[in-house]
Order: structure tokens, then sequence, then C-alpha cells
């Protein structure tokens, strides 16, 4: 048993049985926690051919080892499993309190398989799991099941609940926390998989304290973060949208009518009203990013990866259809970027006639129609006529749809692009080709680690150079996500926490000697087990690469994406030569037993 660590509860839905165990330090020195673990229990216990909606999938719930504690952003959690939208590794994570309950209740994870034959929720507290009949909350959205979780729990317990899409199985569903606060575990289809196991919600208040192997060296650590990020007043937070936006639209680094034009100036009009929202913070957390706002009747405000797919890539610039159309996608429990996505694309298909009234129960969707927006959010979340459709992806309607439309559908891997468009930041077409769960802007930290080589950050129209950026950021953002800390607030562009402070925190909670260098090789050791549970379920160079639309399409306008396409091929070809993989992206034999991961040669 590792001090300080928290266990690892294993609920077996199918038989209703609880057990407990303990993290031994070899496992928890190989993997840290959060990411690192789930994707090491996910390799071990499924397979290649496992079915995501099976009862043999895992969902599993992860903190880390810096969960909840004195560090700063760290009230985080992961979700992870095998994914029903992509059919590979699938994971999402957010903030607000559930991460810091669960890991102040003594735990550091929860691993779930198998399927109840009723809806239950899991109620842990305090070293304790039960399993509690959820017959009265099924059918109910999250903000519902919430308020009566706490009634019947606790007052301020943290909630990680689907909503009714969930229940129904819709493929881009999510986790949603905390309520009317909402915060998401968006990504990967997960709330699905929750679904698929009858499993309503798992609520988590705790009151035990986290021990640290020297206790002054820790709090000393964490100073010495305040002194690079001094905690904010909480009337000193700028608004996130109207700051992301006023620095976006010059850059074209955002997207619009499905990512085929450069720019919509209408926009701009969606920042207005966050300036009138009121500063939220996650649990434990001194600094509340400019993602954390609520409104005055106590719902999260629309957030950055809300207003754009579903705003501009729809040509909707309407603040309060915005805020309708995010609230609708916490309370039905979907992930708001897909959910966004599709319809951008169900409006291109209309426009193209591949889609027709008929289609779409007599709904005019066309660019910038907000009531259709909202109509079609409603359906997804009901997985009623089209939305039935849209609510698999993009990849699997345009594959049912049939004709041209895959050139409509932007995704990599089956996951939905989120804001970013790779045409105006070139890292972003090898973070969304190489990302392990399709398309995401949540692996890659930033670039501002001068323990990393780079003290100025590359060129956004640069190709050489890219490679190696990417896989160094990414064994990184693999760190951190396995810590479990948040990358936007201790890890964004400007000033960074650097990667020997985080192994620091580790030396001093856990008695360690970590260096840098074995920091980082642990970030690599994840970032290959990931590829590897990618690789035996068919993934292949052929996966890591971008919609047609986005490596061949110039955008119109006068901003910086309109006239850059990213050259994915050279940089393909540096970030396989750099970590160690074979021209078709696999894991050489060689780097697998560098790297301690010789389970997995049988399956290469």
């Amino acid at each position: 048993m590792l001090k300080g660590y928290g266990k690892i509860v294993r609920v077996d839905l199918t038989a209703e049985k609880i057990s407990y165990k303990d993290i031994d330090e070899g496992t928890a020195r190989k993997y840290i926690g959060g990411v690192g673990l789930a994707a090491k229990i996910l390799w071990d216990e499924t397979t290649g051919h496992t079915e995501p909606l099976s009862p043999e999938n895992l969902l599993m719930f992860m903190t880390g080892p810096l969960t909840g504690t004195l560090v700063p952003s760290s009230s985080r959690y992961v979700a992870a499993g095998l994914s029903p939208l992509t059919d590979i590794w699938g994971k999402g994570s957010a903030g607000g309190s559930w991460g810091y309950e669960l890991r102040h209740a003594g735990f550091a994870g929860i691993v779930v398989k198998g399927k109840s034959e009723r809806p239950v929720y899991l109620w842990l507290h305090d070293g304790k799991a039960e399993i509690r009949d959820a017959g009265h909350l099924w059918g109910k959205d999250t903000y519902e099941t919430t308020e009566l979780l706490r009634s019947e729990t606790h007052g301020d317990a943290g909630t990680a609940c689907i909503g009714p899409a969930g229940e129904k199985l819709v493929k881009i569903a999510c986790i949603m926390t905390d309520g009317k606060r909402g915060r998401a575990a968006a990504r990967s289809g997960l709330g699905a998989l929750m679904g698929s196991k009858k499993l309503k919600a798992v609520v988590a208040k705790g009151t035990l304290p986290i021990h640290y192997h020297n206790e002054e060296r820790f709090r000393q650590s964490v100073r010495k973060i305040h002194e690079i990020y001094p905690p904010r007043k909480r009337n000193a937070i700028t608004p996130v949208a109207l700051t992301i936006m006023t620095g976006m639209f010059p850059s074209g680094n955002y997207p619009v009518k499905n990512w085929s034009e450069g720019t919509f100036a209408e926009g701009i009009r969606l920042a207005v009203d966050v300036q009138r929202a009121t500063p939220e913070y996650c649990k434990g957390c001194p600094y509340g990013c400019g993602e954390s706002h609520y409104t005055a009747d106590g719902e999260r405000h629309t957030v950055a990866e809300a207003w754009a797919p579903i705003g501009t890539n729809c040509l909707i610039d309407n603040p309060e259809a915005l805020q309708q159309a995010y609230s609708l996608c916490n309370r039905y429990g979907l992930d708001s970027i897909s959910t966004g996505g599709v319809i951008a694309f169900a409006m291109e298909c209309f426009e193209k006639g591949l889609i027709t009234k008929n289609d779409t129960g007599g709904i005019e969707l066309t660019w910038g129609n907000r009531e259709a927006m909202l109509e079609m959010v409603r359906k997804i979340g009901e997985r009623e006529g089209l939305g039935e459709l849209l609510g698999e992806g993009v990849r699997k309607a345009a594959e049912r749809i049939g004709g041209i439309a895959t050139e409509y559908a932007i995704h990599v891997k089956g996951l939905e692009f989120p804001l970013h468009d790779p045409r105006a930041r070139t890292s972003m077409a090898l973070a969304y080709a190489t990302g392990s769960i399709g398309a995401t802007h949540m692996e890659n930290p930033g670039a501002n680690y001068p323990e990393l080589g780079y003290r100025v950050p590359l060129s956004n129209s640069a190709t050489e150079g890219y490679g190696v950026l990417c896989a160094k950021t990414q064994d990184f953002g693999s760190m951190l996500d396995s810590l479990v800390v948040c990358l936007l607030g201790l890890a964004g562009e400007g000033k960074s926490v650097q990667p020997s402070r985080f192994a620091e925190l580790l030396n001093s909670a856990f008695g360690w000697d970590m260096d840098l260098d074995e920091f980082m090789l642990i970030g690599e050791r994840i970032c290959n087990l990931k590829r590897m549970l990618n690789v035996r379920r068919g993934i292949s160079r052929k996966d890591d690469t971008l919609p047609p639309r986005i490596l061949t399409h110039k955008r119109g306008g006068t901003n910086a994406a309109s006239e850059n396409l990213p050259f994915l091929g050279l940089m393909l070809n540096e970030y396989y030569k750099y970590r160690g993989w074979s021209e078709e992206g696999i894991p050489t034999k060689e780097k697998l037993y560098e790297l301690g991961l010789e389970e997995c040669l049988n399956e290469r």
C-alpha cells in the first residue's frame, strides 16, 4: 500500500458487488494515476474485440495523486473506457468539485464493469461505497438528478451523472458534474457507456485528509507555484468568451460554416453578455479560469467550446440562443462540441440536398436558423427522428447518408473537431491527427517549456519541428492527465509551471527521487500504451489524418487561416521517427521494450 494514494473501488454491476484494492507502489510509479492507470487497467482487462457498449467494457472514474491536494487547479477527474463513439480509447475530463470529493472520500478511482438489471447510482463517502436504486432518477435531466441526489446523500456532494441522452445511448452523450454549475467529461461518448450499464450517477463526499511523505516540502513546492501564478481576486477574472473571441477572430482560429469559410464578423456579439456573468471557481482552485462563469439563475455560462461549434460553425450569432442550446446540452448530457459539429454537418447536407425536410421532420435546417438548431439539439437528446442519426456522430451519420456526405464530416477517428482550426495553428493539425481519442485540443498543454527545449513558440505556419514538439507536449500532457491537474490552469501559453516542478511535488508527496528524465519517460510510456490500445483496435497511419477540407481547402477571408494549409505528411514522418514508431504509426518492438511495455508485444 502506498500511503496517500487512496484505494481503487471495484464495482461489478452484474453481481452488485463492491471490492476495494490498494495501489502498489511499483504500479503507481510506472503509471501514476488518472489516464495512465486507466489505460493500464483497460489494456489488462479488455481486448481488441471488446464491444464498447457491452458489459465487458470498463467505465473508469480516476483521480490522480495530486487531485484534491493543496496544488491549485487540481480538482479534476478523468473518465475513461472504450469509446461508443469512436470504438477506440475514450477519455473525458472535468473540473468542479467531484474529483476533490472522491479523493477526500479516500478513493483514487472507480472501476465499473458489468451491467445492472435496474437503474442504480453509486454513493461514496469516507471510505465506503454503496450501490443504490436510481429508478426514481431515470428519465430526469442532470439538473434535477443532482438536486435529488444531494437531498438524499449530502447537500454539498459532488455528482457525476448522465441525462436522458446517456440513458438512450446517444453516442455523443457525456457525463455531467455539479448540476447547474455543470462541468462535462464530454468527449468520446462516455455518457452512452454509463447509460449502457444502467448507472445513472456516481455521488461522492469526503472529509478524510490526504497525507504526504513530507508535508512541509510539499507546501513549499506549492508556494513556488503561487509565485508563478498568484491567486486572483474573485472579481478580477477576464471573461473568457470576450478574450478568446477577440484574440481568435483576427487569426481565423475558430470554425465558420462547418469549417468552410474564414470569417464570421457577427460572431463577436456572442461575447457581449458574458461580461455580466459571475465568476465561478473549481473547488480548491484559487484561479478561477475565464471558462468559469455562471448566469443570474445559477447555470454555467456558455463556454468557448460551445459558442464556436454551435454558434459560429452554424452561422448563429444570438447569445440568448447559444445559452439556451448550451443549457439543453447540459441538461440532456450532450457533448456540446460534438453536438455543434453534427448540426453544422447536417446544415451543410441540407444545403447540398443530401437531406431534405422529409428527413428533418419539416425543419428548415438552414444556416443561421437558431430555432432549427435548438430543435435539433432536443431531437438529438431525445434520439428522435434525424436526431437519432446525428447522435451517432458525423462519421457514422455520413456513412448512412451516403453520396459525398463524408466530405462534410469534420472529424478525426470519429471524434468531431473542437474549437481550433489547424489551418490557423499548425500545431493543432498534428495534435488532432495523432490524438489518442481523435480530434482533441486537450492533450497538448501549449509550448512554453524551456525544460523541454522550447523557450520561444514555433511559428504557427511552420512545418519542421512540430513532430518533436507534438510528441514532447503529448508526453507532458499525459502526465498532467495522470496527476490529475488542469491543463488550462497551470500549463497554458505565456507562463507555465515546468515539468520538474510536478516531479518535485510527487517526490515530496511520496518520498520518491524522480528526476525530469524519469518524469517525461513515464509520460512517453503512457502515450505509447494509449497508442497500443488503439493499434489493437485497428488504428494505424491511415487514421492519423485530417478531413480533405482541412488539408486542401483554403478558407476565405484575410486572416492567418485563409492561405495556410498543413503539410501533415511531413510532420507525421518527423513525429513517428522521434517516437520510435514504424512508418505505419505502430510502436516498434525496441520502443516497447525501452518503455517496459513488453506485455503489448503480442498485439502489435
